[in-house]
């Protein structure tokens, strides 16, 4: 019997990507991710590419690789610098050679395309560590790169790194209805992005930033969706009252908004003891509810004997 072909087209070939591509279109202008199972049984993170796909894993590095048998280059430069520290006791004369810092660059190259995908994923944890890894790249190659080049060159990219750090951080606090807490986020994001330039500049620079804009936008959304403020309605009424020249009506208003900021502003009376023997420490309260005693059945009254009866 004749052996087939390795080539034969009816021979499927595990080499060949056209059955993991088979109904999974590219679409211009979009990040098409998914998560398919591994042979290994650990599921893989997939992006479609034009001419393709990239397969990466979810945790360590995005290729799977162990390099010097480290989790990752940046944490082999970090062992290093810890040995170097321990040595001299100071970060003084350590240095990143060309080769290093182009690896930590194409390490981080790895990093943004999966953080770009989780995103999509609204896996916000996972975008949170990818986005930090590459701003700790960032930082040590302009910290230690030995040239001009390796230590700008990645700078360039710093506010859109900040800017996918902190939406993750905003959607995993609104995920989790903390929308306070989200705002926060992304006025701290504006704020580190307007800290890269001088004071001078920071104004002009926040206006050509696509970065902060997107975080600005982001807060303005959050907000159209918050319930009005009562205040500022009443600052309206009372607004178009007085235009009105409505005066008794302006007044009640008035009268109106005044209590409301009054009881806002008002802070909370608390009760304390005249003398706290210990200070710091949690007390008890200064009137504690007194337990109920049940009452005792009585027990019968018994007759005290006269003693033997005399004739």
């Amino acid at each position: 019997m004749k052996k087939p072909r390795r080539d034969d087209p009816a021979i499927p070939n595990d080499m060949d990507i056209s059955g993991a591509l088979r109904g999974w279109t590219f679409q211009p202008g979009q990040v098409n991710v998914r998560l398919v199972q591994g042979s290994d049984g650990k599921p893989k993170l997939q992006l479609r590419l034009d001419l393709g796909l990239l397969q990466m894993e979810l945790d360590g590095r995005p290729d799977g690789k162990r390099p010097h048998r480290a989790s990752s280059e940046l944490e082999f430069q970090r062992r290093k610098l810890g040995q170097h520290c321990t040595k001299f006791g100071s970060e003084n004369g350590f240095s990143l050679t060309p080769r290093d810092c182009q690896a930590l660059r194409e390490e981080s190259a790895m990093f943004y395309h999966r953080y770009l995908s989780l995103f999509v994923l609204e896996q916000y944890d996972a975008v949170i560590r990818d986005t930090q890894h590459n701003l700790d790249v960032l930082d040590m190659c302009n910290r230690h790169g030995r040239s001009d080049y390796d230590r700008m060159c990645l700078e360039q990219y710093r506010p859109y790194i900040i800017m996918m750090n902190t939406r993750a951080k905003a959607c995993e606090a609104l995920r989790q209805g903390f929308v306070q807490t989200a705002i926060a986020f992304l006025r701290g994001g504006i704020k580190r992005i307007a800290g890269l330039v001088d004071r001078k500049r920071r104004r002009e620079f926040l206006h050509q930033s696509h970065e902060a804009k997107i975080l600005l936008d982001m807060i303005k959304q959050i907000r159209a969706q918050l319930p009005p403020d009562p205040r500022r309605i009443l600052q309206r009424r009372l607004k178009d009252a007085v235009t009105a020249e409505r005066y008794e009506e302006a007044a009640e208003l008035r009268d109106q908004l005044m209590a409301i900021t009054t009881a806002i502003a008002a802070p909370l009376v608390q009760h304390r003891r005249e003398e706290d023997p210990n200070p710091g420490q949690v007390s008890m309260p200064s009137e504690m509810p007194k337990a109920v005693t049940p009452k005792r059945a009585r027990k019968p009254r018994q007759k005290k004997s006269s003693g033997p009866e005399t004739e």
